[in-house]
């Protein structure tokens, strides 16, 4: 009974682990080579199409009322080209202590940011993070605030409007920045950009009415994108257009999703936000509460393909010697748990916490990230807040665990008893599971407590896969040694020694030090129990490891090390308790056995 029981428990714990394989790695591998392949595609039509004289921009064609301009631009160049298409129109300096870069004063757009903190890899000289990019490049990435007019109000602020810097060049968070722009029918439109010490831009319009009569006209916002990130998202992670408005609540649209409805449009709202989300960076707008507004979320493909997230308020009505003033919030930077949550709180935007994806399970992965978060502060290491969240769990779960070992090592003391059945009642398998049942009955055995273990491990181990894969808090955290980012796999290979042979490894290869170290602490927490007597399963205990070495070598080194020390806490735990319930532990004569030469059939 408990032979099989354990038999089935690895059968369906590896076919968790192999589900998971396919979905979080093999998965997003084949979709990645698609998509590279789909935007090399791509670029070379649009090239095509440059070449023949064709042009995408449509930022000029006329506008129905309402609507909100063309954002197509021109000709995207080479990536290598930004500082000379930074260089291509007038800007104004942004430096915080988070971020640099700049807005463009044609359009008043954001189209050039840093974050200084992050870089593109662990190394040091690395290059940091380029958020946003101008429209001309393939990678053209930008926010934009304008307006919607009419033959009344003249020409008003949008893509192609060169504003005019007011007083200080430079955004700073202790010194805002002010643009204007007058147009020929009296409106004068004086927009201010201030910034915090992190990634919240807060950009205010004032429309003055010079003219003899109201006007009235529209107010958008929008997050244009003309690529996709460059790793493909995966199922445990959503990436791409994203927001929460009015009585739908959160919408999320993959890019590949969008691509195939082209639009999707909820309900009018007026509050929440909307934007355009990736693993750990993303760009959002928070429209103002005063003015009913229309969220949308866009695939364009005329002239350039590009995702939008915009919205479009109702009418702002403005009269003739007054002015109104429109207000809107741009979040353009790292997801940082505890900055994300602050601007939800602070700022009361609704549901912004919704921006980092901790998935169905919420429940769980946000007490688990907030515990492990809480000890590295301590503890000052992220690797070392993982051991220390293992024992905690451990201890949390210890009194369940307690009885689920004692209920097996009582179990091991009633084989023979068990084994007597088996044989009395061979012919009658009826009266044998009577007979079992009356035995556990009477020595107190819970036949599934043995499952208890392995059961409470798992929502532990999605939990804490989730938020090594989701928050940035663990990318590029170091551990010892050569564990420089605990959210990627164990760098080294036992099949190059460790890098003592310089050579190139295909990905299967890569089985690291902790991959091993977790594969023997699995092979030695199932040689705890007696060898199964059936060839199959004991085939099947004996390669177990050694397979999920290989699986688990490609996974996060952060989920690697809590495995292999939650494996080794449980091996302490079992032969405590099996020692206290005086039952016999299997582990040395499991592994003389195995060793141990087999005579020949002529011995």
């Amino acid at each position: 009974m408990e032979n099989n029981r354990n038999f089935f428990i690895t059968i369906a714990l590896s076919v968790l682990i192999l589900t998971l394989w396919q979905v979080f790695y093999m998965n997003p591998r084949v979709e990645a080579q698609r998509e590279a392949a789909k935007v090399e595609q791509q670029r070379v039509e649009e090239q095509k199409k440059a070449a023949g004289g064709a042009s995408p921009d449509a930022a000029g064609t006329p506008t129905p009322q309402g609507a909100i301009p063309n954002a197509a631009g021109g000709e995207a160049v080479t990536a290598a080209n930004r500082d000379q298409a930074l260089t291509a129109s007038k800007r104004v300096k942004i430096d915080t202590p988070s971020l640099e870069g700049s807005i463009n004063l044609t359009g008043a757009r954001l189209d050039d940011l840093k974050l200084k903190h992050y870089t593109e890899t662990v190394d040091k000289n690395s290059p940091e993070i380029a958020l946003l990019n101008p429209q001309a490049l393939s990678t053209g990435y930008f926010a934009e605030i304008g307006f919607v007019g009419n033959d009344k109000t003249g020409a008003v602020p949008g893509s192609d409007t060169v504003w005019s810097v007011d007083g200080n060049p430079t955004l700073t968070p202790s010194t805002p920045v002010t643009l204007t722009y007058t147009n020929d029918k009296g409106l004068t439109f004086k927009r201010t950009f201030s910034v915090d010490s992190n990634y919240m831009f807060t950009v205010s319009d004032t429309v003055q009415n010079s003219g003899s009569s109201a006007v009235s006209l529209f107010n958008y916002g929008r997050v244009t994108r003309y690529d996709k990130p460059a790793v493909a998202s995966t199922y445990v992670l959503h990436e791409g257009l994203i927001g929460f408005t009015g009585t739908e609540g959160l919408q999320e649209h993959k890019y590949a999703s969008i691509e195939k409805d082209k639009l999707a449009t909820p309900g009018k709202s007026t509050d929440g936000w909307l934007g355009i989300t990736d693993k750990y960076w993303a760009v959002t707008l928070v429209p103002s509460e005063k003015q009913p507004f229309q969220p949308r979320y866009a695939y364009f493909e005329d002239g350039r393909h590009r995702y939008q997230s915009d919205f479009l308020t109702d009418p702002i009505n403005v009269d003739a010697g007054q002015s109104a003033t429109v207000e809107t919030e741009v979040f353009a930077g790292a997801k940082e748990v505890a900055k994300i949550n602050a601007y939800a709180e602070d700022r009361h935007i609704k549901r912004f916490d919704l921006l980092i994806d901790w998935g169905w399970f919420h429940f769980i992965t946000k007490p688990m990230f907030w515990l492990i978060d809480t000890l590295y502060k301590f503890l000052g290491n992220f690797g070392l807040a993982i051991l220390a969240t293992t024992v905690i769990v451990k201890a949390i779960f210890f009194p369940l665990a307690n009885k689920s070992y004692a209920s097996m090592a009582n179990m091991k003391k009633v084989q023979p008893k068990m084994l007597e059945i088996r044989e009395k009642y061979a012919d009658d398998k009826m009266k044998q599971q009577q007979a079992m049942m009356e035995l556990y009955k009477t020595e107190k055995i819970n036949p599934l407590a043995g499952c208890w273990p392995v059961a409470l491990q798992i929502p532990v181990f999605f939990s804490l896969y989730k938020v090594l894969y989701i928050t940035i808090e663990m990318r590029h955290a170091p551990f010892f040694g050569w564990i420089q980012d605990l959210a990627a796999p164990d760098p080294t290979s036992i099949f190059n020694l460790f890098g003592l042979i310089p050579i190139t490894l295909p990905h299967m290869l890569m089985i690291g030090v902790w991959p091993l170290i977790m594969g023997v602490t699995m092979f030695l927490q199932m040689r705890m129990n007696p060898t199964p007597p059936d060839p199959t399963q004991a085939a099947i205990f004996t390669w177990m490891p050694v397979i999920f070495t290989f699986m688990m070598a490609g996974f996060p080194a952060g989920l690697v090390i809590y495995w292999a020390w939650n494996n080794t806490l449980s091996i302490l735990q079992q032969g405590v308790i099996m020692k206290r319930q005086g039952a016999k532990i299997e582990l040395w004569d499991n592994l003389v056995a195995l060793f141990r030469k087999k005579p020949s059939p002529a011995e």
